[in-house]
């Protein structure tokens, strides 16, 4: 069975080979780069199951690499940065990433996260199968199989948090989530004290390319519960 193989991308050579260290002990396959492009490269010519990116790094930095990724690639992605700040963050989140680390780190503790984004994207996989093959919504047709979200025969394009956001809710309409809940089930992680602020501002985008923002019914596909959470009206 061929093993895993994880992307570490650091300028810090010292850095990158901790983390190579910890992941060869458990087993993974590992690729390191130095900057940005060599990243994409990479993952543009061999299968990558997860990548490890730093945010300060030369060429492009994790910010703009994640967004080339998610143009094209749904593995997960974890941030391991030096930039410590709430906003950093929720930055980070909100551009793709699945999970976001400050530097010092212990390995320990990463190596823990990658196993669980690593199981997560395994759950996320095997869940698809048990929707039907499409979910149909009031000019809103959603393709969990092929992560593709038709809005009145015009394809929109999604962040995967936003798309997995959309089919966690849309799968089970008219129930009600609450943040803690969203984050969860879609982050794969505990709620802590961001996780409030991250579901918020991928509801808050979501609601604007499903183009609530210029309808009336501001609330048409997702409705806000105050002081519960969210439900999608199905």
């Amino acid at each position: 069975m061929k093993r895993i193989t994880i992307l570490i991308a650091d300028d810090e050579a010292e850095i990158a080979d901790l983390v190579a260290l910890h992941l060869e002990k458990e087993g993974y396959n590992y690729i390191k780069v130095s900057d940005g492009k060599e990243a994409i490269r990479i993952i543009q010519n061999q299968k990558i199951d997860l990548a490890i990116l730093d945010i300060m790094m030369p060429e492009l930095n994790g910010y703009e690499v994640t967004r080339q990724i998610r143009e094209h690639y749904q593995m997960p992605i974890i941030f391991l940065s030096a930039k410590s700040s709430d906003l950093d963050k929720i930055s980070g989140l909100v551009m793709g990433a699945d999970d976001y680390m400050t530097k010092p780190f212990n390995p320990m503790e990463l190596v823990a996260r990658v196993n669980a984004q690593l199981r997560r994207a395994m759950q996320l996989n095997q869940a698809v199968n048990e929707y039907e093959s499409s979910l149909e919504v009031g000019g809103l047709t959603i393709y969990p199989d092929q992560r593709k979200v038709i809005l009145y025969d015009e394809a929109i394009e999604l962040t995967p948090k936003e798309f997995d956001i959309l089919v966690l809710l849309a799968g089970h309409s008219q129930k009600v989530f609450s943040a803690e809940s969203i984050f969860q089930n879609v982050w794969g992680e505990s709620y802590y004290e961001i996780g409030n602020n991250t579901v918020m501002v991928h509801i808050r985008t979501l609601r604007k390319k499903l183009g609530e923002d210029k309808n009336k019914n501001k609330n048409k596909f997702i409705t806000t519960v105050w002081g519960v959470g969210y439900k999608f009206n199905g």
